[in-house]
C-alpha cells in the first residue's frame, strides 16, 4: 500500500463511525483534535481529505492503527467494485484495476452508489422468475438480509451503546454459565413475570423457542442444547431490558421497509444476547489469555460454536480490540448462509467461496480444522473450521460448517495456527470464487471466468477443464 502522505485520502463514513462508537458529538471530538467542527464536519461530508497529519492525532488520540482504519474500507470496496464490473453487461469496457482504486480510495460514494445500482439491477433480473412462479407483489428491490449484511458491516460488527449495557447488565451475574442461567430464570421472573418452561417435541413440532405473550411465558423445545436455552434466555431478557437501547441502533441505521426493521431488531437483540454472556471485556481478555482457544471458550462461556464465532467478530472496540476475525457459515454444498467480513475477505463477496478450500469438508465436530491459504494477490490468511452438530433438529441431513480466519500477521495470537510458519509453508492457492478467478492450472476449477475468452483445442487436455487465454 502506497504511504498514506502520497494520496487524497477520504474517509468521511469511517471518520463518522469512529466518532460515535467514542459517543463523541462534533464539537467535541474536533476539541480534542484540536480543529474547528465545522472541518471535521467538512472531513466527515468527504469535502476534505483526511491528511498523514490528522491520520497521526487520530492514532494518537484514540489509540487506532492507521494502516487497518485507512485500508479496510478501500480494499473491501474496491474487491466489491471488481465483481460489480465482471458482470456481463459491462465487463469488455475492460476498465483498468487502478482506476477501481483510485474510485475506492478517492471517491467511496461513488462506489456505494454503482453497488446499490447493481444490486437493484440483479433484483430486477430475478422477477420475471418471481412473477411466473406466482409470487404476487415483487420484493423490494434490496433485500432486507442483504441491507441487514451491510449495515452490519458498515459497524465492524461492532455497537459500543448496546455492548456497553450489556456488560452492565451482565456484572449483577454469575460467571458461570449454568448459574447465569439460573440468574437469568430469575430475572425473567421477578422484574418481568415471565416463566420458562421446557416442553415436549411434539408441543414446540419446527420451534425452538416460542414465547407466549398472553401467559407471558418462554416455552423452550426439549432438544435445545444447554448453549441454545442459555441464549434464549438471554435473548428474551435483553428484548425486555435492552428495548429503548436496540430501537436506538435500528432507527439510527434507517430501515428502508417493515421487514428490514424486524430483521435488524432480531439480529441486535442476538448481539444483545451474546455481549450479555461474552461481555466485551471478559470475554476479550480470555480469548486473548487462551490465544482464542476455541474448544476452551465454549466450555468456558457455555455457548455453541456459532455463537461463539459471531462474538469473535465483534471485537472491535476502540482501544481494545482483538484479533479482526472473518466468519462463514456454509453447507456442505459450500452456499454461504451467514457471514461477516471482518477486515479482509479473501472470497467473493457476490456467490460462493473457492472450492480448494478445506472448510467445505471440515473436521469432525470435536476437531478444529486448519488450513493457510494465498489470494491471487499473494495475501495469506490462516483460517479455522468446525462442523456444527444440529441437536435440536435431528432430521436436517446437512452439517453445517463455521469457518474463521484472519492475516497471517496475526497467527501468533492463535493457539490453533501452532506448528504453522506462516513464513516457509506452502500454503493452498485459492481464489474468490470460480467466476471471478484468473488463477490458470487450477485442477479444481468449477467454471471458466467470465473475464476470459475460453482456449479449448481438441488436440490437448489440460489440467484445469476450462483453460483461458491469458488476454
Amino acid at each position: 500500500m502506497a504511504n498514506v502522505s502520497d494520496r487524497k485520502l477520504y474517509l468521511g463514513p469511517k471518520l463518522r463511525v469512529l466518532r460515535r462508537e467514542l459517543g463523541l458529538n462534533q464539537t467535541r471530538m474536533a476539541e480534542e483534535l484540536g480543529v474547528s467542527p465545522s472541518y471535521l464536519n467538512h472531513l466527515e461530508r468527504n469535502q476534505r481529505p483526511l491528511t498523514a497529519q490528522m491520520l497521526l492525532r487520530l492514532a494518537d488520540t484514540y489509540d487506532i492503527d492507521i494502516r487497518d482504519f485507512v485500508a479496510s474500507t478501500q480494499e473491501g470496496t474496491a474487491n466489491a467494485l471488481n465483481e460489480i464490473l465482471s458482470d456481463a453487461l459491462v465487463r469488455d469496457i475492460g476498465i483498468a484495476k487502478d482506476e477501481v482504486l483510485e474510485v475506492a480510495e478517492n471517491y467511496p460514494g461513488v462506489g456505494e452508489a454503482i453497488a446499490r445500482f447493481h444490486r437493484a439491477l440483479s433484483d430486477l433480473r430475478r422477477l420475471p422468475d418471481q412473477m411466473e412462479a406466482g409470487g404476487g407483489s415483487p420484493a423490494p428491490l434490496l433485500a432486507p438480509i442483504d441491507w441487514l449484511r451491510e449495515t452490519i458491516a458498515r459497524a465492524g460488527h461492532h455497537f459500543a451503546e448496546i455492548d456497553a449495557a450489556a456488560e452492565t447488565l451482565s456484572a449483577e451475574m454469575s460467571d458461570d454459565p449454568a448459574v447465569m442461567q439460573a440468574d437469568l430464570r430469575a430475572r425473567l421472573k421477578t422484574l418481568h413475570n415471565m416463566s420458562v418452561q421446557t416442553v415436549r417435541a411434539d408441543v414446540l413440532a419446527g420451534t425452538l423457542r416460542h414465547y407466549d405473550m398472553h401467559r407471558r411465558r418462554l416455552l423452550l423445545h426439549e432438544r435445545l442444547p444447554a448453549s441454545g436455552r442459555l441464549f434464549a434466555l438471554a435473548y428474551h431478557l435483553c428484548s425486555q431490558e435492552m428495548a429503548e437501547a436496540i430501537a436506538a441502533q435500528v432507527k439510527h441505521a434507517a430501515p428502508p421497509d417493515e421487514d428490514s426493521r424486524r430483521i435488524a431488531t432480531i439480529a441486535l437483540t442476538n448481539y444483545a444476547a451474546a455481549a450479555l454472556i461474552m461481555p466485551y471485556d471478559r470475554f476479550r481478555q480470555a480469548a486473548e489469555q487462551s490465544r482464542y482457544d476455541l474448544p476452551l471458550l465454549r466450555a468456558r462461556f457455555g455457548v455453541s460454536g456459532e455463537q461463539l464465532a459471531h462474538r469473535l467478530t465483534s471485537l472491535n472496540r476502540t482501544g481494545a480490540r482483538g484479533v479482526p476475525f472473518f466468519m462463514a457459515k456454509l453447507n456442505r454444498a459450500g452456499i454461504i448462509s451467514k457471514r461477516f467480513d471482518g477486515e479482509a475477505w479473501p472470497f467473493a463477496r457476490l456467490g460462493g467461496t473457492c472450492p480448494r478450500w478445506d472448510a467445505h469438508g471440515a473436521a469432525p465436530s470435536d476437531q478444529v480444522g486448519r488450513q493457510m491459504i494465498e489470494t491471487l494477490d499473494g495475501r495469506r490468511f490462516i483460517t479455522f473450521f468446525q462442523t456444527l452438530t444440529v441437536e435440536s433438529a435431528p432430521d436436517a441431513r446437512g452439517r453445517p460448517v463455521i469457518a474463521l480466519g484472519c492475516e497471517v500477521k496475526h497467527a501468533g495470537r492463535l493457539v490453533h495456527a501452532d506448528g504453522i510458519d506462516v513464513e516457509k509453508d506452502a500454503a493452498t492457492e485459492t481464489g474468490p470464487a470460480c467466476p471471478l478467478c484468473e488463477r490458470r492450472g487450477c485442477p479444481d476449477r468449477a467454471l471458466p471466468p467470465v473475464t476470459r475468452a475460453l482456449d479449448l483445442h481438441g488436440y490437448e487436455r489440460t489440467i484445469s477443464p476450462f483453460p483461458f487465454r491469458r488476454v
